[in-house]
């Protein structure tokens, strides 16, 4: 570990700048020719192998035309039981490591990673710290031995894979070590943090948006916890505390994590980073800069310097994109095979399903991500950018269809909530139906004393203005599908402790928020006895 604390890149000509983030002047016709010589040299490497065969065939294609004509776009299924059973014969390689995310039905996807491709997610994830450090094309404040803290799942999820990878790669020092939180639950890692970061300082905080914006609302009950008698036996913090107590009664408010902690930058993600990028701010003092990741696909996307919108990486996958009304028709008809588009045929304003082939000798071939995302513009010439924009809007399958006349997401809910300024823990939202007739049920945990008849006509307004779809449901047919329940302080909380009491992982501890199935609703309603429903 260097102990000098310079900048790592000070021009776009720097070394370290085109390493990492060269990316950024490509322009299209650059990507593309990127994309099609490393497509070839992955399918050089099925060729042969039983992947290759089950999945395309023994005739290999000579182009990506062919490619893109003759091989069928997949789904996890098609890789099973290989996979489920880590079938290692059935890989093009040996996996350095086994990561695993949440399937549909809540068992885990296992997705076999290759030292090269991990390699590849450890290089975007460099990307996106010099990035996050940066305002200007060319230019970052990130220097060697920046305290980074962590906020993230531990292995084998892929954040704590490349948390770890990242600890021991980069020239960064890692607040928590990988093996000082070896056995933590997510819980414990995040207080552990809080209490080491209190002693030393943080320059990167790395976590999930609702992460961050949930400790800034629960702040002050936070740091009263943690100016208990035993940090006052270690001046740094006492210190700290004494400092920001100050900051913040000189501003006339309650103490931030601000106060205490003057990050140079955060590192967040998630389908509601965007909206609440001015709360973050606030608690935080920074933006936060969005990456968009997966597990099958690693580091999809990254912002640039000035934070808006994100632009594809072109070393990890080979993108191809599924237009929404392609989309829509395979949904209705299973046997439909969509069309797809190239990065260089996408339109400005339309939502595509992303569809990757990957690269590095991982196994995944067209196959079907289920992200829905929107190109907003073709480049973004205030960042000097000439490559096509996206912003994540949703999961496919995350979408909630009223009546055919609006497909609600996730986002469109949190920002419906958020416009509406309820403080609240959280919610779950699914499409029930009443005598035939679907509506949109949103069961929803308050901070306050809200109750659900005031809240309710106030979110269908937000939710007609946010919504062409919905706003027509009201208007033209007079139908009003959004029904709301409130349940009583803590019942989230009892529920997590439930499912933790019954041993279940961590990705099954917190009900979805889009569709829980109605063992989980019961469950709810069950803890938050004492509820308000309202119907608009």
């Amino acid at each position: 570990m260097i102990g000098l604390r310079y900048p790592m890149v000070m021009s776009e000509s720097d070394r370290v700048w085109k390493k990492y983030c060269g990316f950024y002047s490509l322009y299209i016709e650059q990507f593309m020719a990127i994309q099609e010589r490393l497509l070839l040299q992955q399918l050089k490497q099925i060729a042969g192998s039983a992947l290759g065969e089950k999945l395309i065939g023994r005739k290999m294609p000579a182009s990506v035309e062919e490619f893109r004509r003759y091989v069928p776009l997949t789904t996890y299924e098609d890789y099973l039981p290989e996979l489920e059973k880590g079938n290692e014969g059935f890989l093009l390689g040996k996996p350095y490591a086994w990561a695993h995310t949440s399937g549909a039905s809540g068992t885990f996807k296992q997705v076999p990673y290759t030292l090269e491709f991990y390699e590849s997610a450890l290089h975007s994830l460099m990307a996106a710290f010099i990035l996050a450090c940066s305002s200007k094309k060319g230019q970052s404040s990130l220097a060697e031995g920046d305290r980074v803290l962590f906020n993230v799942a531990p292995p084998p999820y892929l954040s704590g894979i490349l948390a770890s990878g990242a600890s021991n790669r980069f020239k960064l020092r890692p607040l928590m070590p990988p093996e000082m939180h070896d056995g933590m639950d997510f819980k414990e890692k995040v207080a552990r943090g809080f209490d080491l970061s209190l002693r030393t300082g943080v320059d990167i905080l790395v976590a999930m948006t609702s992460v961050l914006v949930k400790i800034g609302n629960d702040f002050n009950r936070l740091s009263r916890k943690s100016s208990k008698a035993r940090h006052f036996s270690h001046p740094a913090a006492l210190c700290r505390l004494i400092s920001a107590s100050w900051r913040s009664k000189l501003e006339g408010r309650g103490m931030l994590p601000k106060d205490l902690w003057p990050v140079k930058a955060i590192i967040g993600w998630g389908a509601d980073t965007s909206i609440y990028r001015d709360l973050v701010y606030k608690y935080w003092g920074v933006y936060p800069f969005e990456l968009h990741a997966c597990t099958e696909a690693g580091i999809i996307a990254l912002q640039s310097g000035i934070k808006r919108d994100l632009t594809f990486i072109p070393y990890s996958n080979f993108f191809e994109f599924i237009p929404e009304a392609e989309w829509l028709q395979s949904k209705r008809d299973s046997l439909y095979e969509p069309r797809t588009l190239l990065l260089s045929e996408v339109n400005p304003g339309e939502r595509y399903e992303l569809v990757i082939t990957s690269f590095h000798r991982m196994p995944f071939i067209r196959y079907r991500l289920g992200h829905l995302i929107k190109i907003t513009a073709l480049e973004d010439k205030e960042a000097q950018v000439y490559l096509p924009q996206m912003v994540f809007e949703t999961r496919a399958d995350d979408l909630l269809d009223i009546a055919g006349f609006t497909r609600v997401s996730e986002k469109t809910i949190v920002q419906a909530i958020a416009n509406a300024g309820l403080d609240h823990e959280e919610w779950t939202v699914r499409k029930e139906l009443d005598r035939d007739k679907p509506k949109l049920h949103l069961y929803i945990e308050l901070k306050d004393s809200y109750l659900a008849g005031d809240i309710a006509p106030v979110l269908h307004d937000e939710l007609k203005r946010l919504d062409n779809g919905y706003h027509d449901l009201d208007c033209m047919l007079g139908v009003h599908p959004l029904e709301v329940t409130v349940l009583r302080p803590g019942t989230f909380a009892d529920y997590c402790l439930m499912k933790e009491n019954q041993g279940e992982a961590l990705h099954m501890q917190k009900p979805p928020r889009i569709n829980a199935p109605e063992a989980a609703i019961k469950e709810l309603i069950n803890l938050g006895s004492r509820r308000e429903v309202s119907v608009i």
